[in-house]
C-alpha cells in the first residue's frame, strides 16, 4: 500500500483501538454479555441478575466486580443490597450490534 493510498483512509487512533480491544476482552463471555442485556433494561440487585443468569451470588459477584472494576458498571448500596446499572453507555451499542450482527435469523 502507497502512502498516498494510506492518507485515504479513515481509521481510529490506536489508543481507541487500545480501549475497544480491552472492553472487548471482558466482555467475552456469554455470562457477562448476558448482565449487561439484563441491566441494558435497568437497575437489579445482584440475587436478582444471578437468577437471571442461573448462577449462585458468589460467581455473579465475581463477574459484576470484574465489569465493574473496568467501569463498566456502577453499583449501588441499599442495606445488605446492591444494586448494579450500565456506566458505560458504549455497551448498548455493542449489545445492539451482536443482537444485529450474530442473532438467529
Amino acid at each position: 500500500m502507497t502512502a498516498k493510498n494510506e492518507q485515504k483512509l479513515k481509521l481510529l487512533p490506536i489508543e481507541v483501538l487500545d480501549q475497544a480491544s480491552e472492553c472487548l476482552k471482558v466482555l467475552a463471555h456469554p455470562v457477562r454479555l448476558r448482565m449487561v442485556e439484563i441491566l441494558m433494561q435497568g437497575k437489579f440487585a445482584v440475587h436478582e441478575i444471578a437468577k437471571m443468569c442461573e448462577l449462585n451470588p458468589n460467581q455473579t459477584c465475581d463477574h459484576l466486580r470484574l465489569l465493574k472494576g473496568h467501569r463498566l458498571l456502577e453499583s449501588k448500596r441499599d442495606g445488605r443490597t446492591v444494586y448494579y446499572t450500565i456506566a458505560a453507555p458504549e455497551l448498548v451499542g455493542i449489545i445492539e450490534c451482536i443482537r444485529k450482527n450474530c442473532g438467529l435469523k
